[in-house]
């Protein structure tokens, strides 16, 4: 028998569908996780914190095949998965619906001046005029990062009539690769992030970046807090040279109450929410590791392995 160690979360979407072979240890709490662990062959644990997915981690001396949710997998000890051999899967694509919205809605807001309608109405206060003017049609919009996310991302605002320019590190014709969608960031009214968070994506988007790009323009991270130099973006928000800021991450997480971010008119926090927003999200995950479980039992390559080297 395979033995698959399973957040009791995910048991609804699964519990009568696993496949012949393998027996399921359900686990509700740390305690169930970390006294299970060492029988673990396979390990999905979402949504279990970092810390104590590293503790269990740490315990299954048998684990060949861990299963994540989330698309960046920064958090999970990916040195020691790679010297023990464990095939680690994650979630990308299955968010890619869910942070696309955040992505529009963000643009949107900031586009209608959205924060003022908001307040108004807390207020009781009828606007004689809407508060912001732009559109999306015809937008110059600079997509960093084309995986599932960024490529749904761009699907959407190509149907509301955005001009849309992707940037990845390989590029394909039509689009900018490294060292090229730096040049031409002065091109465009809005640079969205939505790069895999690795060693070569830290601080990426910094001073001279930020710099670079239009008077006015907006940044939008969906990325990680750590792509971009927090304090270079402050400082291009309060010298006005950016129109504006949506971070759906911050450095750190939670970012500090009293963090000057918070306060700035013009900069959005959507609190890393955008890729949990979805009702069908463990309904997806399941589907997908359900997908990878089947492959697994027939000694079949699992799809969305990540590149542990690599990160992604």
């Amino acid at each position: 028998m395979v033995v698959a160690l399973l957040n009791a979360q995910s048991r609804p979407w699964l519990e009568d569908k696993l496949p012949d072979g393998v027996e399921p240890m359900w686990f509700e709490s740390r305690d169930e996780l970390l006294g299970h662990a060492e029988r673990a062959e396979i390990a999905w644990l979402d949504t279990i914190a970092p810390p104590v997915a590293a503790e269990a981690i740490a315990r299954m001396g048998r684990l060949k095949w861990y299963n994540a949710m989330s698309s960046g997998v920064d958090w999970l000890p990916l040195d020691r998965l790679a010297e023990r051999g464990v095939i680690l899967t994650n979630g990308a694509g299955i968010h890619a619906q869910s942070v696309s919205e955040f992505v529009i809605m963000g643009m949107l807001t900031m586009a209608k001046g959205y924060r003022q309608v908001v307040r108004a109405q807390d207020r009781h206060d009828w606007l004689p005029q809407p508060p912001g003017k732009r559109e999306l049609l015809d937008a110059k919009v600079l997509v960093i990062g084309a995986g599932e996310i960024g490529t749904r991302a761009t699907e959407v605002l190509r149907a509301l009539g955005s001009d849309v320019t992707i940037a990845r590190r390989t590029a394909r014709p039509g689009e900018l690769g490294e060292g090229e969608w730096q040049a031409q960031l002065g091109r465009f009214d809005w640079v969205i992030l939505i790069v895999p968070s690795t060693p070569q994506t830290t601080g990426m988007f910094g001073a001279a970046e930020l710099a670079a790009m239009k008077p006015g323009a907006t940044l939008l991270n969906f990325a990680r807090g750590t792509v971009v130099d927090q304090d270079a973006l402050l400082e291009a928000i309060d010298s006005g040279h950016l129109g504006g800021a949506f971070l759906d991450v911050t450095t750190p997480e939670p970012l500090p109450a009293d963090h000057p971010l918070w306060s700035r008119e013009n900069v959005h926090i959507s609190m890393h929410l955008a890729g949990r927003a979805q009702e069908a999200l463990f309904a997806r995950g399941s589907a997908r590791f359900l997908e990878n479980l089947g492959r697994y039992m027939r000694g079949e390559p699992l799809t969305h392995s990540v590149g542990l080297s690599r990160g992604y």
